[in-house]
């Protein structure tokens, strides 16, 4: 049998965890890319994409590409099609559904526990923020007056509020677990749910009535408030047709919500 003198197995010992460590940090920064472009819509849902094409748009080598694959599979977010490769979880009723009960069911559970353990001051803070923003849209509605930056402040506004709160339980497992359900979701919100300019006001306007609850610790209104506006968001995705959301973006923001 080889025996490996010692100085040299003192040596690759930490080249082989550098290594490790090398592969597992080129799998997650790819993960993480994937989930950018699902935010940002370089991939959308029902999308047919090759691992070379995936190494191009992340712009990552192929063995991290192939590593990450299983991870994305197990999240059900893509899947493979013989004879056409990866294909990105399309929009079907199904998907529509389950992700938005997962989401109710976790977010339920956070704003139970945000509504205790968030300070006066953060509240007041993201009460003013959403303020601000409102301010912005009524602007820019009374003067006519485009803001190019407008709904992506306010698109990045309400994800913020919804994730700070699941992360505020403290609880990593549910906070992937929702992290996982929120690309499901964005997935749905690129075909459907985005938040258009005829939705600007009225959705920013759910949110202060439940960060008004919150304020008053008023658990109660809050879960209800939070779980009407999550189930208004996912019967808008039921019953709006690409045609009406295609007119919305054409639309100047308004105080009344558009028919589903």
């Amino acid at each position: 049998m080889l025996v490996m003198p010692a100085a040299i197995k003192a040596s690759s010992a930490p080249h082989s965890g550098n290594a490790l460590a090398a592969e597992s940090s080129q799998r997650a920064k790819a993960y993480q890319e994937f989930t950018q472009q699902i935010l940002q819509g370089g991939i959308r849902a029902g999308q047919f994409v090759s691992q070379r094409q995936l190494m191009a748009l992340l712009d990552m080598p192929l063995a991290a590409v192939r590593e990450m694959i299983p991870r994305l599979e197990a999240a059900g977010l893509v899947r493979t099609v013989p004879q056409r490769g990866l294909q990105v979880a399309p929009v079907d009723l199904h998907l529509i559904r389950n992700a938005f009960q997962v989401r109710s069911m976790v977010e339920r559970e956070a704003i139970s526990h945000f509504v205790h353990s968030a300070s006066d001051r953060e509240l007041a803070q993201i009460a003013e923020q959403h303020h601000a923003i409102l301010q912005r849209a009524r602007a820019a509605q009374k003067n006519g007056t485009p803001d190019p930056q407008l709904l992506s402040d306010a698109q990045s506004l309400d994800w913020g509020l919804h994730d700070r709160m699941v992360d505020a339980l403290g609880n990593d497992i549910i906070s992937e677990l929702y992290r996982v359900n929120t690309l499901r979701v964005r997935l749905i919100r690129l075909e459907h749910s985005v938040i258009t300019p005829a939705r600007l006001i009225p959705a920013m306007q759910e949110h202060l009535d439940f960060i008004a609850a919150l304020q008053q610790r008023d658990s109660t209104a809050a879960v209800e408030l939070l779980q009407a506006h999550i189930r208004s968001a996912r019967d808008r995705v039921l019953h709006a047709s690409l045609d009406q959301i295609h007119q919305e973006w054409a639309a100047e923001p308004t105080t009344t919500p558009p028919n589903p």
